[in-house]
């Protein structure tokens, strides 16, 4: 079956109830998907940070924090039908990539504690998670059915992925292009 496809990166949301593959790479960042399996409403976000710093609000790049991303993609999954009580979700990443101590308040330590802490507080069951590590994932999400594929990436995707998120860590203190929730069929 050929569906369309689209590709995340930090700071997107994409929900729908139409058949759509969801793709992106991650790395030290949280990819999660949930999935309604009564509508077959199915979303992907991609966060870079748990939260913003004390006292930032995130400004128009919301959704590159966690706490904002699983509001947006937990809010797009109810607008299209999904019901709360019936999501599952399968989280990925948190990979030691950026070549920084490994610590408990390192970026993927606490993206990795926040969805955990997130998903028992939220009561939203984990069906699957591939998180930690030291390589970036390729994750492909298969809107219509939950199923998801995940690829450990190899050295040529780890540099690439250092760079893109060491540049977005920079950009967090400029102004960045506004986190999205796209919506189809509403």
């Amino acid at each position: 079956m050929t569906r369309p496809e689209v590709t995340l990166h930090i700071g997107d949301v994409h929900v729908t109830r139409d058949p759509v593959m969801v793709k992106t790479v991650v790395g030290s960042c949280i990819a999660v998907c949930l999935f309604d399996p009564v509508t077959r409403v199915g979303g992907m976000n991609h966060f870079m940070l748990p939260a913003p710093a004390h006292g930032d609000d995130g400004g128009f790049d919301r959704a590159r924090f966690g706490i904002h991303a699983m509001d947006l993609l937990i809010g797009g999954m109810q607008k299209l039908g999904g019901d709360r009580r019936r999501l599952q979700a399968k989280v990925f990443g948190g990979g030691h990539v950026l070549m920084l101590p490994q610590h408990a308040e390192s970026v993927p330590e606490r993206n990795i504690r926040f969805i955990e802490e997130f998903m028992a507080a939220e009561a939203i069951p984990v069906l699957s998670r591939d998180l930690g590590g030291y390589l970036p994932r390729r994750v492909h999400f298969c809107t219509e059915t939950g199923k998801v594929y995940v690829k450990r990436l190899g050295q040529q995707t780890l540099r690439q992925t250092r760079t893109e998120e060491k540049e977005h860590l920079r950009s967090l203190g400029r102004s960045a292009r506004a986190g999205e929730v796209t919506l189809f069929n509403a």
